[in-house]
């Protein structure tokens, strides 16, 4: 009798032990979902970014020329308020480059998977900023410095982020 209670106090251990849960990776080779859409906003915001400045460059330079030519008097009327038309639509164009970079740039402080990125892509917001500060005073040849600024810390930020092709 006793063998049959040792034996079923052993078949009790038995039934009792669940097994371990599978262990979970902690290094997968696919980063997550968020990492992988957002290195996609990051690599679309770095395209259109140096697309604009490439035009934004020569653009720039010919409104202060024109600038400095309406302040001596040689150009006609028409030029002067093409050239102002020409500032407001630069300056709307900047204000919405900013506004994108403002979204990205939430998103990394917002999304948990994406904050370790946050480091190297803070501040591109307030960079754009100042590129809107500056073409708004006038200056828009030097609104372009910051936004290649914004240029660098996007690059930054793609070449920490993992790049997995599906």
């Amino acid at each position: 009798m006793a063998t049959l209670f040792a034996g079923a106090a052993a078949a009790q251990k038995r039934t009792t032990r669940r097994p371990a849960p599978a262990p979970t990776p902690t290094n997968s080779r696919i980063p997550p979902l968020a990492v992988r859409a957002e290195r996609v906003k990051v690599s679309n915001q770095l395209y259109n970014l140096k697309a604009f400045v490439e035009r934004l460059g020569p653009i720039a330079q010919n409104i202060e020329a024109i600038d400095n030519d309406a302040r001596t008097k040689k150009i006609k009327k028409e030029s002067i308020d093409q050239n102002e038309a020409a500032k407001q639509k630069v300056i709307a164009a900047i204000r919405g480059l900013r506004e994108g970079l403002m979204n990205l740039e939430t998103e990394f402080r917002t999304k948990p998977d994406l904050k370790k990125y946050l480091p190297s892509i803070q501040g591109i917001s307030d960079l754009a900023g100042q590129s809107v500060d500056s073409a708004t005073a006038g200056k828009f040849v030097a609104s372009v410095t910051p936004l290649r600024s914004v240029q660098q810390k996007l690059n930054d930020t793609l070449a920490l982020m993992p790049n997995v092709e599906l």
